[in-house]
């Protein structure tokens, strides 16, 4: 019984030793193996390898971060898009809602990672309410980005316009759907490491 005791513990303490052992850029991988889009997740958060470690909740803020420059980037593109000469009346408005959309996102993500920086060492529920609202917010990004894409949808919309501006938001979108699965990520495998 002893002996069977002490291979279980050698077995775990080896397990434990292997997964402490991975390089942050291992790290990365694995984790973004949990996103829709694992190729661009990668791309955006091996840049960060070295501030992330191993860390879930860093890679949480990092991915927010992340997500926050992409949003404010597209935005004031868009933002140079609504003054250019030429648009049509439809496309401006479109433009103008893409433009408040984008605001929103900006300001949902924003609100995210102060909410991720206030949990501190929550444990239990209090960290559920923290992650809970991170989750909320981070979706509520992932919806305006998609509504502001919404605007142009339609034969009259095809154009420069709809395709510059598709390409950028798009792109803001896979990057915050991505965050959004490694905020679940953390959130659920803080939630099981609390389980007893």
């Amino acid at each position: 019984m002893a002996a069977r005791a002490g291979v279980y513990l050698l077995v775990f303490m080896s397990l434990v030793t292997a997964e402490s052992s991975i390089t942050p850029s291992e790290f990365i991988r694995s984790s973004c193996r949990a996103t829709r889009y694992p190729v661009l997740c990668v791309q955006c958060l091996m840049g960060y390898a070295s501030v992330i470690g191993q860390s879930e909740r860093q890679l949480t803020i990092t991915a927010l971060s992340v997500s926050i420059s992409r949003t404010r980037s597209s935005a004031s593109f868009v933002k140079k898009i609504s003054k250019a000469r030429g648009i049509k009346p439809r496309e401006y408005r479109a433009v103008q809602d893409c433009i408040e959309n984008m605001g929103d996102s900006l300001d949902s993500l924003s609100q995210s990672v102060r909410e991720l920086g206030s949990i501190g060492h929550a444990v239990g529920e209090d960290f559920v309410w923290h992650m809970t609202n991170v989750q909320t917010w981070v979706s509520a990004a992932l919806t305006d980005d998609n509504t502001c894409l919404d605007g142009f949808a339609g034969p009259s919309m095809n154009g420069i316009v709809k395709a510059a501006i598709k390409d950028r938001v798009v792109n803001v979108a896979q990057v915050t759907s991505n965050t959004l699965a490694l905020v679940n990520r953390f959130a659920s495998s803080h939630r099981t490491a609390e389980t007893p």
